[in-house]
């Protein structure tokens, strides 16, 4: 038994055999969807279905109830059980090739406790071309891949990662543990697309925990001085004042936008903390009644991400300008992120 999938915005269709995700089934017939972790988990590959339905071996956390409720699926888990007609978001942006480098360490220094700084050089490439928000795979000798996401803006030729330790990870207590200034590593970038979507024209609402500030750091540094950029909210949510390790610098970056906002939240602060409490998506809830016309960057844990879309959609937010580039941890794959694995 098979199913026929349309796509009406290109007039492309395929075929999904039996048992077959809708992804698994573009994929073998060269229909190009938008994807990237395939695990069900970045929400990259959500499509609206307009005609058909789909079932899930396992419900994909990446795929809010409310989402479901208005017709929308993972694609990467959706298995059709009849004929389809999916709706398809249109990239307008046209995404680098992932290429293969060596890169040379340039400098490895702490920025709190359990996330370090690495900056990476490519002394035999050309700088390599990767939108802000992107990621790269780090290639270890046994196959094993670790990514990370870019920290910083293109263009400067050094690029900057934030790297949580994972105690007993293959990458961050084995190879970046004994790591030096002019080690050379096989890395393959640029991957991903969560990115700055600038079509939008919306105010921007972006909201992180841990070293999911990262990505939104490097979309922040490159829209910095520029007069079109819509307002931004910045929301990041750490456990400690400690933890804070760029809060300092984000201080500084209202003096190169129109309209800037920060607010740094802690689910375990100190005695002194006059700051907000709790959990960064329950802080934005409260200042935000109506959310329906900004566009909601999302990077962090995949409870806070699935919270957070509950939240914000009950005040509004379209589910067709929510990003999301969600991390999680496991046994396999360290501390990592999906697709962004910050080991």
């Amino acid at each position: 038994m098979s199913f026929q999938v349309q796509i009406p915005e290109t007039g492309e269709s395929f075929v999904a055999k039996a048992g077959e995700t809708v992804l698994a089934a573009a994929l073998r017939a060269d229909v190009r969807l938008p994807h990237d972790c395939q695990a069900g988990g970045c929400g990259t590959c959500r499509v609206r279905l307009a005609a058909g339905s789909v079932s899930y071996d396992e419900a994909p956390f990446g795929l809010s109830p409310e989402e479901e409720a208005e017709g929308y699926a993972l694609a990467c888990q959706a298995v059709p059980e009849g004929d389809l007609v999916i709706e398809v978001p249109l990239v307008t942006v046209t995404l680098p090739e992932p290429r293969l480098h060596t890169a040379v360490v340039a400098g490895i220094e702490p920025l709190c406790d359990g996330v370090s700084r690495l900056t990476l050089t490519f002394p035999d490439d050309p700088a390599p071309d990767y939108l802000p928000g992107q990621y790269m795979n780090v290639l270890l000798e046994d196959g094993v891949i670790r990514s990370f996401s870019m920290g910083s803006a293109p263009g400067k030729g050094v690029l900057d990662f934030h790297v949580r330790r994972n105690p007993g990870g293959r990458f961050t207590d084995r190879l970046l543990a004994r790591a030096k200034p002019g080690d050379r590593i096989r890395v393959e970038l640029p991957m991903g697309s969560f990115l700055y979507r600038e079509e939008d024209y919306r105010p921007l609402l972006m909201v992180a925990t841990g070293t999911g500030i990262a990505p939104l750091r490097s979309i922040l540094e490159a829209l910095m001085d520029d007069p079109d950029c819509p307002p931004v909210h910045l929301y990041w949510g750490m456990r400690t004042e400690a933890d804070l390790y760029l809060d300092r610098e984000i201080r500084t970056w209202g003096d190169r936008f129109d309209e800037f906002t920060y607010v740094p939240v802690l689910s375990r602060p100190g005695p002194s903390w006059d700051g907000r409490r709790g959990h960064v998506q329950d802080a934005v809830a409260e200042d935000f009644g109506d959310l329906s016309e900004h566009a909601v960057y999302l990077c962090g844990s995949p409870a806070m991400i699935v919270d957070a879309k509950r939240i914000f959609m009950a005040r509004g937010a379209s589910p067709d300008h929510v990003y999301v580039e969600g991390f999680t941890t496991g046994a396999s794959a360290g501390n990592a992120a999906v697709p962004v694995p910050a080991e």
